[in-house]
């Protein structure tokens, strides 16, 4: 997920999403120097689970979008993220049911940088993704859908899975995407689908952006995919959620 974007996001909702990429400067205090693991017991289905996210760094309402561009490997790209009014239900041993809540996430090759997937716009991925909160305020990830294009066309869903195992994965079970109370130094696996999909997380540090005179805190997350060594960071305001995603950053629309 995440790599990791309704209608035109400048809504009362989505305005501070707008001044956050226009006017953040971040400012970062050092790294922690060492790691604390953290269980994933913490994501077990024993574990009571709410559709109401609002984990302070990865806040998930209903309705709300958010919309990053960047450049990757040359190309102009933008990433749209929108809590849908969907949700999807996963099916564990005992007879335990975990309703999650549904994220889609549409990335496309945004030629004119823009923000919007204009005519012509040729998609890269459409993927959903499956959230729930434990009572405990930890963000836990159950799966993803994944919708992988070229020229137009689905050509393949790599990278798909599901925590309950449905898809003939075993051994998956749900990631902690979001800790409840972040802190630089926790470390902490968020997708759990061995050989298809193991994602590990780091936060790196803690720092502050300045957003219309406000300072909002903010976090640094350094990931790490096993499978291929592939790394990336990705920064989220309190209050805001997800603010960059590599070289992808919070669409300034109407900026």
């Amino acid at each position: 997920m995440l790599h990791v974007r309704r209608n035109t996001l400048c809504s009362a909702p989505v305005l501070l999403l707008c001044l956050v990429a226009v006017l953040l400067t971040p400012r970062f205090a050092l790294a922690a120097p060492q790691t604390t693991p953290l269980p994933l017991a913490l994501c077990a289905p024993e574990n009571t689970f709410t559709l109401n996210i609002d984990n302070d760094y990865f806040p998930l309402p209903v309705g709300r979008v958010w919309v990053y561009t960047g450049k990757e490997q040359g190309q102009n790209v933008g990433l749209r993220v929108t809590v849908l009014d969907a949700t999807e239900t996963f099916h564990f041993g005992g007879g335990q049911n975990i309703t999650t809540r549904v994220v889609r996430e549409e990335e496309w090759a945004d030629t004119n940088a823009n923000g919007v997937i204009d005519p012509g716009e040729q998609l890269i991925e459409v993927s959903l993704n499956y959230f729930a909160q434990t009572a405990g305020g930890t963000v836990c990830y159950f799966g993803e859908n994944v919708d992988i294009y070229e020229d137009g066309q689905v050509v393949s869903y790599e990278g798909s899975w599901r925590a309950d195992g449905r898809r003939g994965l075993p051994g998956s079970a749900p990631g902690i995407f979001m800790p409840a109370a972040p802190a630089p130094g926790l470390t902490f696996q968020q997708e759990v689908a061995p050989g298809v999909a193991e994602d590990q997380a780091t936060i790196t540090r803690t720092g502050t952006a300045t957003v219309d005179g406000t300072v909002i805190n903010t976090i640094t997350v350094r990931d790490f995919n096993p499978l291929d060594g592939s790394k990336g960071t990705k920064v989220y305001a309190e209050g805001v959620g997800l603010i960059q995603d590599g070289p992808l950053r919070l669409f300034p629309v109407g900026g």
